[in-house]
C-alpha cells in the first residue's frame, strides 16, 4: 500500500513545501473570491426584469382563464397579444422581403412529373364523364351567410354579413384576417390558435375570411387544427376552407402551390377526416378534373394510409356514381396492395360489372385500374366473377391492356405451399456409426 500511495503522490505537479502547506490548511474552505467580482444590478434592469415576469404571471393567469371560459377570457388574452404579433410580423416582413420561406415555392418542380401525363384529349375524355349541371361547392362563407340571411331577412342585400358576436371579438379577427393574408413566415396570431378552443369556431374562423388566405397561411393552419380539433370538426375544415382553395387554385394556375400540397399532405394525419373531408367530396362533385385527380392522388400514393382506412375509401369510391376520375384514386389504393376483406372486393366487382352496357367509350385509366385488381387480387376472385369479367371484356376493350387482363384471369393454379410432416424426419448418422 505504500509503494501505491507513493505513486499517487510522485504523479501530482512539484510544488514547494510552502506552497503545499499552505493548500492544505485552505483546502477544506471555499473561495471566496466570487464576492469580490460580483456586482449589484442597477435599478433600471430591475426594474425591467420585474416588468416582464409581471407580464408573463398576467399572461399565464389569462390563459387559465381562457381555458375555464372561453368566450370571455379569451378574447381579452387576445386581443392584447394579436397586436404584439402584427406588430411583429410586420417588421419581419419589412426585413426579410428577400428571404425565401420553406414553403413559399411554385410547385413546378415537383408537379412537373403530374403535367407530363397529363394532355388535352384525355381531358376531353374525362369531361364527358362529368355530371351535368353540377351545383357549385360549398365554402365557409356560404354556408355562415346562408345562415345568417335564414335568421335575418333584412341582410339579404348585404354581401358579406358578420355573425352575431362579441363587436370586440370581430374587431379583433378582422384583424386577424389581414395578418392571414399576407403571412409568409414566422409564427401565428395567438388569437388564430385558440380558434380551436372555442365553441363557435366556424363564426370566428368565417370572420378570418379564409378565401383570402395566403398559401403559407393555409398550410400554417390546416397543421394546427390537424391536430387540435375533433374529427367532425376538422372534416368541415377540410371539405369548406381546404379543398375549395385547392381546387381554386389548381384551376387558376394549372398547378398546385407547394404550400398547398404540404397542407394536403399534413391534412391525412387524420385518414378518416381526409377520406370524409376531401376524397369523397371531390369524387362526389361531378366535376373533379384530370389534373385534380393526379395531383391528389400523387398524395395517396406518397404518404402512408392506414389499411382500414384505405379499404373504407374502396368501398365507398366503388358504389359511388363513376366520374371517370374516381378510377385514378381506385388505381391508387389497389397499388398498396393491402389484404382487403372480401366485403371490399365483391364491391369493387360491381364497380367493374356495372360498365357491362356502358356506350360511352371508357378511359384508359379505367382499364388500368381493372388491370391493377386484376393482378392484385386474382387468386382471391371466384370463378364467376372471372366469368363476369370475360363478358365484361368482350364489350369493353382496350388494345393493349385488355389482352393482359385476359392473361391474368387465365392464370388459376396456384402454387400450394409446401407441407412437411414433423414426423418424416430423415435418419442423422452418429459418430459413432
Amino acid at each position: 500500500m505504500a509503494k501505491k500511495r507513493d505513486r499517487i503522490i510522485n504523479t501530482q505537479p512539484f510544488i514547494t513545501d510552502d506552497a503545499s502547506v499552505a493548500s492544505s490548511r485552505k483546502r477544506s474552505k471555499v473561495p471566496k473570491t466570487h464576492q469580490q467580482q460580483e456586482k449589484l444590478i442597477e435599478a433600471g434592469i430591475s426594474s425591467k426584469i420585474m416588468k416582464v415576469a409581471l407580464a408573463q404571471q398576467k399572461e399565464i393567469a389569462d390563459e387559465e382563464n381562457a381555458e375555464r371560459n372561453p368566450s370571455g377570457a379569451v378574447f381579452a388574452a387576445a386581443a392584447a397579444k394579436t397586436a404584439e404579433e402584427e406588430q411583429r410580423i410586420l417588421e419581419e416582413e419589412d426585413e426579410k422581403d428577400d428571404d425565401i420561406d420553406a414553403f413559399d415555392g411554385n410547385f413546378e418542380e415537383d408537379d412537373s412529373y403530374h403535367q407530363e401525363e397529363i394532355n388535352e384529349d384525355d381531358e376531353k375524355l374525362f369531361e364527358s364523364f362529368f355530371v351535368k349541371d353540377a351545383p357549385r361547392q360549398r365554402t365557409l362563407a356560404d354556408i355562415i351567410i346562408k345562415k345568417i340571411k335564414d335568421n335575418d331577412a333584412d341582410l339579404a342585400e348585404e354581401e358579406r354579413p358578420d355573425p352575431e358576436l362579441d363587436p370586440k371579438v370581430t374587431k379583433l379577427y378582422k384583424g386577424v384576417a389581414k395578418i392571414m393574408s399576407e403571412y409568409t413566415i414566422g409564427k401565428m396570431p395567438k388569437a388564430f390558435v385558440l380558434i380551436t378552443k372555442m365553441e363557435r369556431w366556424e363564426d370566428v374562423l368565417y370572420l378570418t375570411e379564409p378565401e383570402k388566405w395566403s398559401p403559407n397561411a393555409m398550410y400554417q393552419a390546416t397543421r394546427i387544427f390537424a391536430h387540435h380539433l375533433k374529427n367532425s370538426q376538422i372534416q368541415r375544415f377540410y371539405s369548406y376552407v381546404l379543398l375549395p382553395r385547392v381546387r381554386e387554385d389548381i384551376r387558376k394556375n394549372k398547378r398546385l402551390h407547394f404550400a398547398l400540397y404540404q397542407a394536403l399532405k399534413k391534412s391525412l394525419y387524420k385518414p378518416s377526416a381526409f377520406n370524409k373531408g376531401i376524397l369523397f367530396p371531390l369524387c362526389k362533385s361531378g366535376t373533379c378534373s384530370l389534373r385534380e385527380a393526379v395531383i391528389i392522388g400523387s398524395i395517396l400514393e406518397k404518404c402512408s394510409i392506414p389499411m382500414l382506412h384505405s379499404c373504407v375509401a374502396l368501398l365507398n369510391l366503388a358504389e359511388m356514381e363513376y366520374c371517370g376520375t374516381t378510377s385514378y384514386f381506385i388505381k391508387t389504393l389497389l397499388e398498396k396492395k393491402y389484404c382487403m376483406p372480401y366485403r371490399v372486393l365483391d364491391a369493387l366487382v360491381a364497380h367493374f360489372m356495372r360498365f357491362v352496357d356502358e356506350i360511352r367509350v371508357m378511359p384508359v385509366i379505367w382499364h388500368q385500374s381493372l388491370l391493377t385488381f386484376v393482378q392484385r387480387y386474382k387468386y382471391e376472385l371466384l370463378k364467376e366473377d372471372k366469368e363476369h369479367f370475360q363478358t365484361l371484356l368482350k364489350r369493353q376493350r382496350h388494345h393493349l391492356v385488355t389482352p393482359e387482363i385476359l392473361r391474368e384471369l387465365q392464370v388459376t393454379t396456384i402454387n400450394n405451399p409446401i407441407k412437411e410432416d414433423r414426423f418424416d424426419i430423415p435418419e442423422v448418422p452418429m459418430e459413432e456409426d
